[in-house]
């Protein structure tokens, strides 16, 4: 059924505005940002296809490719360009989120404030906690961005950031895209590295957190090594 065959009052737009965007489903955002249809196809039916790709995931199409989106039938690079500038605005929206003020005692806090930073991403980030005394945050930094299977760190820039802050911990926190939280060796090798060398600046490395998607890996939790 074309949209303007539609009763006015299901119809996404005016449904959006009457009842408020909470009260659209999925589809039928996906088809306010898509806006037109083709040939013999709605724009709410071209929606719940592009949907119907990751199994109604917006997770999965929030990873989706950017050349494979817009080679979509019905999509093209115009909605391809609207959908994704959407989904980084939500991003960004969820980055804004202010720094919590209670004290950071366990891994979960951190994988909370991180998730909407580092879900989703095809790359790897690599990212600094530099806590006070009473274990409250004081920053949080990007500190490198590479590519889908490693990142560098170099363990002074880590040291010398917390300390430029005046940092009395520090946690480390890094995403892997493939989906396994699971550290690798160098892992191990480079978070040893810096927990020593942060030891000798007066700075404790609480812990190093892998998160994937929606999982993570804990050195703390896991007692991988000594901190």
């Amino acid at each position: 059924m074309k949209i303007k065959d539609m009763c006015a009052a299901e119809r996404p737009r005016e449904k959006l505005f009457a009842r408020g965007a909470e009260a659209l489903s999925d589809g039928e955002l996906l088809a306010i940002l898509l806006r037109t249809g083709q040939r013999g196809e709605s724009v709410l039916e071209v929606a719940q296809r592009l949907l119907s790709l990751t199994d109604g995931s917006l997770s999965g199409l929030f990873v989706c490719d950017p050349d494979y989106l817009s080679s979509l039938e019905g999509i093209g690079v115009p909605k391809a360009a609207t959908l994704l500038a959407a989904f980084e605005l939500g991003r960004r929206f969820m980055q804004e989120a202010s720094l919590p003020r209670e004290s950071i005692s366990e891994s979960r806090q951190v994988f909370n404030l991180m998730i909407p930073k580092m879900k989703g991403l095809r790359h790897e980030e690599c990212w600094l906690m530099v806590l006070d005394r009473k274990r409250c945050v004081k920053k949080l930094e990007r500190m490198s961005s590479g590519g889908g299977s490693s990142t560098a760190v170099d363990s002074s820039d880590i040291v010398r950031r917390a300390v430029e802050l005046s940092g009395s911990y520090a946690i480390l926190i890094h995403n892997h895209p493939g989906g396994d939280p699971n550290p690798s060796t160098r892992d191990i090798t480079e978070t040893s590295a810096i927990s020593r060398t942060c030891n000798s600046c007066g700075i404790r490395l609480l812990d190093h957190i892998i998160i994937a998607d929606d999982s993570f890996y804990s050195f703390n939790e896991e007692k991988k090594f000594c901190i």
